[in-house]
């Protein structure tokens, strides 16, 4: 009797749960969702394309209605509405994220606990008065035009002092390089340079190994890991001190020292570095940043301008090799521009790094690279936090304890967005009808690389400029070529690396050919 009523109530709760699963499956969009294990199957075997995945999710979703890009992910146990995540490129929805509702969608506690040890309350992980008081100092900062001339001498230095000297041995032994982890020293040691005045030469001959450099990057990677284990399971290995949690503990102590020896040196002899300037602030109290604060305020720097820069680049000097129409528009472009800067000696155009007046005047470049970003930006998702239930603009509920995704890469995929042409690489489509002037899409939330609303980037502009300047000290003097078999596939992390790296063969441009629109390519 008793197994009787056991196998019966057992029999009633798996009918009633299926029933009531498969009634709430019914109303979701996007992949197949399972009873139990909700979209998992399909992220999990979608793990290593998973942002095509989702553009594919979402491109089915614009097929059925040209405006209803979103699709639902409910997790595992999905009787929680915590439990789902809505993933959407609808530029109204985003807008209604990152401006209309934006007190409604921040980071978030699940995001702030795992990037704490190492951001803490940085800008990019603080929400409410915490990110307003450094959102404000800092983007007085930005918009000085010593900051500019700051960034314009790093970069300089770096390309003409040590990145020229690895690429010319390459090109003279006829060496393959890995493009993209030169360009990833390159602005490490740039935006080291410019947040605390240390240049830490990870970029020089022999490719040294730096400390810092080091444990820093062991510590982005096990925040990385935080997000994608549920959250008791790190918080219980760095309670017990073993795997990836032992390893960011000791990564952390590496990159406080060195922080700390920074902010003593700033202390004592100020510069126009961004530390510098952040010491003479005050908090929301009106008192002095202490000192563990402003080792994350200037870390949370060096996180945002080293991968997406690099990244973006490498990207770009992919699609460059395989677009020779548009190296060769390029290359025209500096010819014109270096013509009238420095007149018709071509040795010239090749001396020096660009200075930033010049790299201005760059419009096709920088539409080069706004295309390369909407096609790989170099963050290709982000993720918001919901406070109250509330509708995006398509209809879609999303309740309060959700999580609101913005595929920023399926954003460029969308025909409806884009065109017919959305998957080709057309710098053209950011230009005037004439091509003299950049003209960016009028609506805003289609091209969120840099993000939008309270939380642009405040960077931008610095990063199109080293961008540009970094772009052509390549391109002006070399050819560059993949090397044969070299496979380019997407990394899945949270900044959107080349797996494999970009391995290229170099070969020197002869002069005679820059600006010669039949020869340079």
């Amino acid at each position: 009797m008793d197994t009787t009523l056991v196998t019966f109530f057992i029999a009633t709760v798996t009918i009633t749960y299926l029933l009531w699963f498969y009634l709430l499956a019914r109303k979701l969009t996007g992949p197949r969702v399972w009873p139990l294990v909700g979209s998992l199957p399909g992220v999990y075997s979608n793990r290593s394309r998973i942002h095509d995945w989702i553009a594919g999710n979402l491109q089915t979703r614009t097929t059925r209605s040209a405006t209803y890009q979103t699709c639902t992910l409910p997790l595992p146990f999905v009787a929680r509405k915590q439990g789902f995540f809505t993933v959407t490129c609808n530029p109204k929805n985003i807008e209604h994220v990152l401006r209309t509702r934006f007190d409604n969608y921040p980071k978030g506690p699940n995001w702030q606990a795992a990037f704490h040890d190492l951001l803490g309350q940085g800008i990019f992980n603080s929400d409410g008065d915490t990110w307003l008081i450094q959102r404000k100092t800092a983007a007085l900062e930005f918009t000085t035009r010593t900051l500019r001339q700051a960034m314009a001498r790093w970069v300089t230095r770096t390309v003409k002092i040590r990145f020229w000297a690895i690429l010319d041995k390459a090109a003279h032994e006829k060496s393959p390089v890995d493009l993209q982890d030169l360009l990833l020293r390159l602005t490490f040691d740039n935006i080291c340079g410019l947040t605390f005045g240390r240049d830490p030469e990870t970029l020089s001959l022999g490719l040294p190994d730096n400390p810092f450099a080091t444990a820093f990057d062991h510590a982005t990677e096990a925040m990385l890991q935080r997000l994608l284990y549920p959250d008791f399971l790190w918080r219980l290995k760095k309670l017990l001190g073993f795997g990836a949690e032992m390893r960011l503990k000791k990564s952390l102590e590496v990159v406080e020292s060195y922080m700390t020896e920074a902010i003593e040196a700033r202390t004592e002899r100020p510069s126009d570095d961004l530390l510098s300037r952040f010491l003479k602030k005050r908090d929301v109290d009106g008192k002095c940043f202490p000192s563990t604060v402003l080792q994350r305020i200037a870390l949370n720097f060096v996180l945002a301008g080293r991968d997406t820069s690099s990244v973006a680049l490498s990207w770009f000097f992919w699609l460059v090799m395989n677009n020779p129409r548009t190296e060769s528009k390029i290359l025209s472009e500096l010819s014109t521009v270096l013509r009238e800067t420095r007149g018709e000696d071509r040795a010239r155009w090749v001396e020096e790094p660009l200075e930033f007046d010049e790299a201005d005047r760059l419009v096709y470049l920088k539409a080069a690279l706004a295309e390369t970003l909407r096609l790989y930006p170099s963050v290709p998702q982000d993720f918001k936090y919901v406070v109250s239930d509330d509708t995006l603009p398509d209809g879609t509920r999303v309740p309060a304890g959700s999580s609101v995704t913005y595929s920023i890469y399926s954003v460029g995929r969308m025909k409806s967005l884009w065109g017919e042409d959305c998957m080709e690489f057309r710098p053209e489509r950011w230009l005037s009808e004439g091509g003299e002037r950049f003209e960016p899409p009028k609506d805003g939330y289609k091209f969120v690389a840099f993000n939008a609303g309270p939380r642009t980037c405040l960077g931008k502009d610095l990063a199109y400029l080293q961008m540009k300047t970094v772009a052509a000290a390549v391109l002006l003097r070399y050819r560059l070529k993949l090397v044969p078999g070299h496979k380019v596939q997407q990394k899945m992390s949270l900044t959107l690396f080349m797996k494999n790296g970009l391995r290229v063969l170099l070969e020197e441009r002869p002069l005679e050919c820059i600006g010669d629109h039949n020869n340079s390519i």
